[in-house]
């Protein structure tokens, strides 16, 4: 365990409802590799962005076997819902054992055309409401 900075790979493993089946080009529980692409269940949201953290992990231990720095894999199963169960959960734990993230890349497609054409700033939640001044 390394006693340097931290950088966490972060993501989830849920998915959307399928909803209406019949309203896919290829049934949505089985991946199809359609124009170079892989279709399927997950596969932008967010399982490539996963498999890719994991080999870019593989990689730089491989490269860099005496670095001093530590590598975290954040990842959770309730993202797409409430996400009561996930990434909520995992703050606290981190948080009751004082654990402290440097930096954290969150892999969630952001994209405008292409799956990784765009690169952004992070964050959970949003807020709305009403403003009412008077004056």
């Amino acid at each position: 365990r390394g006693q340097g900075e931290t950088l966490a790979f972060a993501g989830h493993t849920d998915v959307v409802p399928p909803g209406d089946a019949d309203r896919w080009i290829n049934p949505p529980f089985e991946p199809t590799i359609r124009d170079g692409m892989l279709f399927g269940r997950g596969a932008a949201d967010m399982k490539g962005s996963l498999a890719a953290m994991v080999v870019a992990a593989e990689r730089f231990v491989a490269q860099h076997p005496n670095h001093t720095g530590r590598l975290a894999f954040l990842i959770t199963s309730d993202e797409e819902a409430s996400a009561h169960n996930g990434t909520v959960k995992v703050v606290e734990a981190l948080m009751s054992r004082n654990e402290r993230l440097d930096y954290c890349l969150v892999g969630e497609p952001s994209s405008i055309e292409v799956v990784g054409d765009v690169v952004k700033n992070g964050r959970r939640g949003s807020l709305t409401c009403n403003l009412t001044i008077h004056g």
